[in-house]
């Protein structure tokens, strides 16, 4: 049994050669087109000297290309590497030199940023521009000896459509750059066979059973009409490049749009009549209500949404609040809220519901390979209110690249059972459902305490005029930490704290609620819609608050 991501691809292919793989705006790539245009990448990176196991970065957003180019590079047996495209040229210089990249697709709008960091980086010998509309940039953007700068097309042009690679492994890595929230990039390792059988189909994600037959995901999507899904994050994000194989493994419709806008997402589904949305939490949720409750600019009228039946959030917080607004303006649609990290991929889900009970984090059933455990590696008991951390075992990463430190200390052996355990708390209801907290290394302690950000973000958000928060802890005399938000709201709009928290003790106990609040014009997020809580602190921290909640800590 052949468990490699591109041998997976190859078999769809194979099957559904004439069947729509990729759209944009004003393109459509088969099943057959990708096949030739992906071997003809793979070959060109083989005719540079890109060897198995060989690093080979995309920066770029949502683009045709860049899927050619993940199907080009797992063809060709090297390793993808996520680039972050808001990189600045230190943070480039880090990724290029930490995973050795030897090759870089990247977008012309992006090429004068890698031109002052590639003569640093002698590893980095190939460059392969996509063109995307922009003409600022000189395409020869790399001054390095020997390294070569060449347009995608000549890059494609150049090499044989020839489906004629060397057979692949089980054991050929996949890796994931994490994105960085709590330190510098880490390069998470998965064996492909470990990675498929977590996100990629290799598991019935209901019953647990495992695939058998490798053939299987491309027979189904063969004999069904094609799903047409609209991964929206970027491809740096690891829900959204799992999205991406779902459906090319099943002979699915992929459609890809480079910027988010809330109108626009509404317009590209109406347009292209997508089935599925991929979004992470509040910070796609939020203007993709505020679009939808406006309608479309263009005729006044709603949009025509008709096709989609499922949206599908993971990897971010996704208010209780957002939830019910999702629930009440589009009617009869499945909602999904699901955990994961890059660490233990898909953890467990859960249904969204009109009705459902509000919980602060989000409240899923969690799969046969994942537990809470303490700190001795032992289960918590169901309905105890223990908290815990959310561990995963059976396949799970090899460790993080370059990383033995790193790796020692968030891959363990516990009672000899190998975990991921990336630093999630979690508490196990009396049902058996766990309740997300959020990662440790934000958690604020007031007086003994332990406050989890992403809790009281939930909360907060319930208030009509917050438009978006995070929420970090500040030094407190009395209780050696208190709540403090950093908040958003909406134009025009000016809640006080009282407010806001009068709104946030409807779903959470008196000491999580925020004493102090900074209002600004807007979060910083990254692209993938992840908190950053960096920025939060330096914003605590270089004004007085504008509000004052006083009615004691509890």
């Amino acid at each position: 049994m052949a468990i490699n991501i591109a041998d997976f691809v190859e078999h769809s292919i194979d099957l559904n050669p004439d069947r729509v793989a990729l759209l944009d705006s004003d393109r459509a790539v088969t099943f057959g087109q990708l096949e030739e245009r992906a071997n003809r990448l793979a070959h060109y990176l083989r005719d540079r000297g890109v060897k198995p196991g060989d690093k080979v970065g995309i920066y770029s957003r949502n683009t045709i290309e860049a899927i050619e180019a993940m199907v080009a590079i797992f063809k060709a047996r090297a390793v993808m590497v996520n680039v972050n495209y808001r990189y600045v040229e230190n943070e480039l210089k880090y990724i290029f030199e930490n995973s050795d990249m030897a090759a870089l697709i990247v977008e012309r709008r992006y090429v004068d940023r890698v031109a002052h960091v590639a003569p640093k980086t002698p590893q980095l010998q190939t460059i392969v521009v996509v063109e995307d509309g922009t003409t600022e940039n000189d395409v020869d953007a790399c001054s390095a000896a020997d390294c070569v700068a060449v347009e995608y097309e000549k890059a494609m042009s150049a090499g044989s459509p020839e489906r004629d690679f060397e057979e692949r492994s089980p054991d050929d890595i996949f890796m994931l750059y994490t994105g960085g929230t709590t330190g510098m990039p880490k390069g998470v390792m998965w064996r492909h066979e470990d990675w498929w059988r977590v996100l990629g189909g290799g598991v019935n994600f209901v019953t647990g059973e495992i695939v058998e037959d490798e053939w299987e995901l491309a027979k189904v999507g063969a004999a069904n009409p094609a799903m047409v899904r609209f991964p929206i994050p970027p491809m740096i994000h690891g829900g959204s490049q799992s999205a991406v194989f779902h459906s090319l493994f099943g002979g699915g419709t992929l459609v890809m749009h480079p910027e988010f806008d809330g109108h626009e997402v509404w317009q590209v589904i109406d347009k292209h009549k997508i089935n599925l949305i991929f979004i992470t939490g509040d910070a796609m949720a939020r203007p993709m209500i505020d679009a939808l409750l406006e309608g479309n600019p263009a005729t006044g009228e709603p949009y025509d949404l008709s096709s989609l039946y499922v949206i599908a959030s993971s990897a971010a917080l996704f208010s209780p609040a957002l939830k019910e607004q999702f629930l009440e303006l589009l009617p009869n649609r499945m909602l999904t809220d699901s955990i994961g990290s890059s660490e233990t991929g898909f953890g467990g889900l859960s249904l969204i519901t009109k009705g459902f009970e509000h919980s602060g984090g989000p409240r899923v059933k969690i799969d046969a390979a994942t537990v809470v455990i303490d700190d001795a590696g032992v289960p918590v008991v169901p309905g105890s209110g223990q908290v815990g951390l959310l561990a995963r075992h059976g396949h799970i990463p090899l460790g993080y690249y370059k990383d033995e430190a790193k790796t020692a200390e968030t891959f363990k052996t516990l009672g000899g059972v190998r975990y991921s355990i990336p630093g999630d708390y979690a508490t196990v209801e009396e049902d058996g459902t766990v309740i997300m907290l959020g990662r440790g290394s934000v958690s604020i302690n007031s007086g003994g305490e332990k406050i989890y950000p992403e809790e009281v973000e939930g909360a907060i958000k319930s208030h009509p005029d917050v438009f978006d928060a995070l929420v970090v802890g500040v030094p407190d005399e009395r209780w050696g930490q208190r709540v403090a938000a950093v908040i958003a709201v909406r134009p025009g709009s000016a809640p006080s704290l009282n407010a806001i928290v009068n709104a946030a003790r409807k779903d959470i106990a008196g000491y999580k609620v925020p004493r102090s609040v900074w209002f600004v014009d807007a979060i910083a997020r990254n692209p993938a819609g992840k908190p950053n809580y960096k920025w939060a602190n330096e914003q605590v921290a270089s004004r007085e608050a504008d509000d004052h909640y006083t009615n004691g800590n509890a």
